[in-house]
């Protein structure tokens, strides 16, 4: 059992924050098969409070808001204790702070300014932003952040200690530096020196994309739990099935044939009405791909799912889409 404040995470199998993906839609649907907790994609702090269009719906909570954490990002105290409070008053049970992002517009003064993983090169900062946020709600407060800014700056232990004695509940690792980018492969072993710097639960994360690799993280970096990314595009489920294979809970009903073009069909239908129709569909494209792609979709029906603009069309060229067998490899 997870815990962090008075919430108890269970199991220990989390869904990492990607921008542009854990919609809420993603969100939903992850958790209706099991997660510990669901992260929302990065909210920036100022533009949410100032009600940037497009901004306010990253945080968007619906009936999933017990499981869900929304994650803050930002170069200012203000606001980000302002974005806090409004996000606490929204009905969001954690809040999770950025500093891991390792995105050029995110990171470079010349771009938002800053923030997310750049913040590891200026830790006394970094603190202040921290304890504003932690001053500014009652519900827990976590962090995420990277190994350090490059091979010669790896401070996360350093960041972790003074994030954990101002209030951070939870520290979560991918195991790179800023200046890796998504290159290479993952450290877990050194998240190990994070997990031994402090008493509040670490989780590993990076690379995870299934049971033996969660099985490898934990094992190398001593972490209480780890948090998956990208292996879970076009798989909704697998959070529940490394949850399963590795803490017996219930395993998830991987769907097949016309179980999966439901599933498909709903998240799509999910989508355009979160969105909206046209952004909607632009938004799906990216879903829509990840589910054929572990399947033997043929690439002009690939091609015509991804090109339609009619939903009525998507959804009955997907009956076709999803029956195909499942890709194996050769």
């Amino acid at each position: 059992m997870l815990t962090i404040g008075p919430r108890n995470l269970h199991p220990p199998v989390l869904l990492a924050p990607l921008a542009g993906i854990t919609d809420l839609p993603f969100r939903s649907l992850v958790s209706r098969f099991g997660a510990g907790l669901v992260v929302s994609e990065m909210v920036a702090s100022q533009e949410m409070v100032q009600s940037k269009p497009g901004v306010r719906e990253k945080a968007e909570l619906g009936f999933e808001a017990a499981d869900t954490s929304v994650q803050l990002a930002g170069r200012e105290a203000h606001w980000m204790a302002e974005a806090a409070r409004q996000v606490e008053g929204n009905g969001a049970k954690v809040i999770d702070i950025n500093m891991g992002c390792p995105a050029k517009k995110v990171t470079s003064a010349s771009g938002s300014g800053a923030s997310g993983s750049a913040l590891m090169k200026d830790l006394d900062h970094a603190l202040t932003l921290i304890e504003a946020v932690v001053g500014a709600v009652s519900i827990p407060v976590t962090l995420k952040t990277r190994l350090g800014w490059d091979d010669t700056n790896l401070n996360a232990p350093d960041l972790a200690r003074r994030a954990e004695g101002a209030g951070v509940r939870m520290i979560t690792i991918h195991g790179r530096t800023r200046c890796q980018f998504y290159k290479g492969y993952a450290d877990w072993a050194a998240i190990r020196r994070v997990k031994d710097a402090v008493g509040i639960p670490v989780i590993a994360n990076g690379d995870i994309t299934g049971t033996a690799a969660a099985r490898d993280a934990l094992m190398k970096s001593g972490a209480d739990g780890v948090m998956i990314g990208r292996g879970a595009q076009g798989r909704p489920w697998l959070l529940a099935q490394v949850a399963h294979e590795l803490h017996g809970t219930p395993a998830p009903e991987i769907p097949e044939g016309g179980d999966l073009t439901r599933l498909v069909q709903d998240h799509y239908d999910a989508m355009l009405s979160f969105y909206g129709t046209d952004l909607g569909t632009r938004v799906a494209r990216k879903h829509l791909g990840w589910y054929m792609d572990g399947r033997d979709t043929p690439q002009a029906l690939r091609k015509r799912i991804l090109t339609e603009r009619d939903p009525a069309n998507v959804n009955r060229l997907l009956e076709d889409a999803m029956t195909t067998p499942e890709r194996t490899a050769a």
